[in-house]
């Protein structure tokens, strides 16, 4: 009879006594992969994505650990000095294409390829990485999937791209830059927008189990070669990284790439995986699947709570919105007691439309269709006019409303006293936001112009 531990251990508490041989990799295989490690692990050290993978999401600072010492100082001494850079480095705002990136994307290359020399002639012998593989594999699907999930997120919840604001609803299509084009466009369309979202978060979620990676790769390289190529034709400013999360994608994908060719090319039976597990024992690999699961659904929930927040934040759809919102084309302008058309006025009182949108700005809009912005206070029936960061300059108004779709505004502004009549738009007067979905669909009455 055998013992308990026998039958125990052949229950399966292993899942192979004896591991397989493995294969040596081909030199080319282990180049790549060596390459692969240094470009990718420098990469997403000195960006922003290892914070966004391993800090609380409301504590991510800045752009990334590259932005910091050393790495900024360096950077900036290889911008003077080998590309002749003397203008200022600038890392901060809504672009991850400025010099300052693309200067420290040189770097991560160059001291990729260096290592990759380095390494490939020091540990020359070594036949194959399957361990540093499957380790770093694991850190790369969450390096990915955390991606998909931000981006991801913030398009379920549509707040990537907001609803054209009041003041591009009167902006002429041609003052618009092929970025604001594309906000404006899928901003218009939340139902586009949300779908685009659920796709990037179906593919990050599909990362976080093993046996799920492969379709989740493919979904996100999809997904990231269709917002490279906006980015790189609509110049829109992440192209590196949507560039490098194409790269990180096919990475993924690197040991599927014959199964996936016999499948598609060579109509051959895929075969199994050939992956190895983490760890040698059915439960090690249980529990570490329940921590890469528990982790990603905690990245998940992190990043919709900020997705959440950034809807109530100015330009979101749930912010707060101007006591007079709307858009008020000026009927009847005078400047000084005198009654004129805006065009004999001076440049900055040639006012067509006045624009409430949020609590604390108000637009003008000039007879050229340019417009001027002023901070705003509005308490009672008194408007207090700022304007940037002067402190000395000011203006105050009073304002009244006879009716729901009239307004008078009366007051003073660079010594000039000006007074208007003030006529509320119809928000059914702008197709943009007029055109229902349709089955069926009569042709444009301008179709062929």
């Amino acid at each position: 009879m055998k013992s308990k531990s026998s039958r125990g251990s052949q229950a399966g508490t292993h899942i192979d006594d004896q591991q397989p041989l493995v294969p040596g990799w081909r030199p080319s295989t282990r180049i790549a992969f060596r390459f692969g490690f240094a470009y990718f692990g420098l990469y997403c050290l000195v960006s922003h994505i290892i914070v966004y993978l391993l800090l609380p999401p409301r504590t991510i600072p800045g752009q990334g650990p590259g932005t910091l010492w050393p790495m900024f100082q360096i950077t900036s001494w290889v911008a003077v000095n080998v590309f002749g850079i003397t203008a200022p480095l600038v890392y901060t705002g809504n672009s991850r294409d400025t010099t300052f990136f693309w200067v420290q994307a040189f770097l991560v290359l160059l001291a990729a390829a260096i290592l990759t020399v380095v390494w490939s002639v020091a540990d020359r012998r070594r036949e194959n990485y399957v361990t540093l593989h499957k380790w770093f594999r694991l850190f790369m699907r969450f390096a990915v999937a955390a991606q998909m999930f931000y981006f991801g997120m913030v398009k379920v919840i549509p707040t990537q791209f907001p609803a054209p604001s009041l003041v591009t609803l009167v902006a002429p299509v041609g003052n618009l830059s092929l970025q604001g084009m594309v906000w404006t466009s899928i901003g218009a369309s939340h139902a586009y927008q949300i779908f685009t979202g659920v796709i990037e978060v179906v593919g990050g979620l599909l990362l976080l189990a093993p046996r799920t990676t492969m379709i989740g790769a493919i979904i996100c390289l999809a997904s990231m070669v269709h917002v490279f190529v906006l980015n790189m034709t609509y110049d829109i400013g992440v192209k590196l990284l949507s560039f490098t999360l194409v790269l990180m994608s096919l990475f993924l994908l690197a040991p599927d790439f014959r199964r996936l060719a016999a499948v598609f090319f060579l109509n051959r039976p895929a075969g199994a995986s050939t992956e190895p597990p983490l760890f040698r024992t059915r439960r090690a690999n249980r529990i570490a699947q329940a921590i890469q699961i528990v982790f990603g659904l905690y990245l998940l929930g992190m990043y919709a709570d900020i997705g959440r927040t950034y809807w109530y934040v100015e330009g979101g759809g749930g912010s707060p919105r101007s006591p007079l919102y709307g858009i008020w084309n000026v009927e009847e302008m005078a400047v000084d007691g005198e009654v004129r058309t805006p065009e004999l006025n001076d440049y900055d009182r040639r006012w067509r439309r006045v624009i409430f949108e949020s609590p604390q700005w108000v637009f003008f809009q000039r007879t050229d269709d340019s417009f001027i912005r002023y901070g705003v206070a509005i308490d009672n029936n008194k408007l207090a006019l700022t304007k940037g960061r002067s402190r000395s300059w000011s203006s105050s108004f009073t304002f009244l409303r006879p009716t729901p779709d009239q307004l008078v505004i009366e007051g003073e502004m660079d010594g000039y006293k000006i007074n208007m009549k003030l006529q509320l738009v119809e928000f059914d007067s702008f197709r943009l936001l007029n055109s229902p979905f349709r089955w069926t669909r009569p042709p444009d009455p301008d179709a062929g112009r």
